[in-house]
């Protein structure tokens, strides 16, 4: 087994010509920076979670067989430089965006925080270890990155696996906000990829939706959250704006605690399955 690379989350080791090992560790970022404190049990939900989804959806992926409660292994591919970000709530990012112009909403939109959208729509980025750019079908064209047909499949296939997922989340009792997927190719064949949990998407239970607030979220957005309000964010764009990389403090062990109790919780209830 050799070690081929170190993201994020994950740590990547090649098993052999075909196939690789997915080490999901406790690790979390935010905003594009590692955290120095670990999320206690947070690789094993994620290791679980990407589980339950490959077996689950209707569509072909990488996975091949949960190695141990953290360790998965993978078929080999060659990833599409795309992330392919479905949007079904004026949430997040987008307001922002939004409030700058930079992307259009139907006519008659609802653009009270948290409102959902009359549909789901596809919103790619690009694929970056460091900070990733909203990119419009004609960008992705024009780089390269994928070519029309392909492009034209991947919005097709993820709108199909947001509203599967949502479906699956709301016989739970959660709502699926958004969610972020990313594709392969294996040989000729583009088939799903990487990983699927609440570091992927957002997640909030029904039970405290309400539009024009912020929602309660099991995902990853109680940590961008904490992170804004300490001023945190902030820092982070004002450091990356003089040109250096942002340094991310240690988290409060309450934070990091409360984190992994609703990952643990998001599983326990979607899947049915105690950890």
């Amino acid at each position: 087994m050799r070690f081929l690379r170190s993201g994020k989350v994950k740590d990547i080791y090649e098993l052999d010509d075909e196939h690789v090992l997915f080490h999901f560790t406790d690790r979390v970022s935010a905003f594009d920076v590692k955290f120095p404190t670990p999320i206690p049990r947070k690789g094993e939900v994620l290791c679980k979670f990407a589980e339950f989804w490959f077996k689950k959806l209707p569509v072909k992926n990488h996975y091949v067989r949960t190695e141990a409660k953290d360790k998965m292994v993978v078929k080999k591919m060659q990833m599409v430089p795309i992330e392919c970000v479905v949007r079904g709530y004026f949430y997040g990012s987008l307001v922002q965006r939004w409030k700058e112009g930079q992307v259009k909403l139907p006519e008659g939109t609802d653009t009270r925080i948290a409102a959902k959208l009359a549909e789901p729509f596809f919103d790619p980025t690009t694929k970056s270890e460091t900070h990733d750019i909203p990119i419009t079908r004609q960008d992705v064209l024009r780089m390269n990155l994928s070519t029309p047909q392909e492009y034209d499949w991947l919005e097709m296939a993820s709108l199909e696996i947001y509203q599967e997922m949502y479906k699956t989340a709301e016989r739970a009792g959660f709502i699926l906000a958004d969610l972020k997927l990313e594709f392969g190719k294996i040989g000729n064949e583009v088939v799903l990829g990487d990983s699927i949990g609440p570091d992927e998407y957002r997640m909030w239970p029904k039970e405290s939706y309400a539009i024009g607030k912020t929602q309660e979220s099991y995902d990853k957005q109680l940590l961008r959250d904490w992170l804004a309000a300490q001023g945190i964010q902030k820092k982070f764009e004002d450091e990356r704006k003089q040109g250096r990389e942002p340094v991310a403090p240690q988290l409060p062990q309450d934070l990091c605690n409360e984190l992994s109790s609703r990952y643990l919780a998001s599983y326990e209830r979607i899947t049915g399955t105690r950890l």
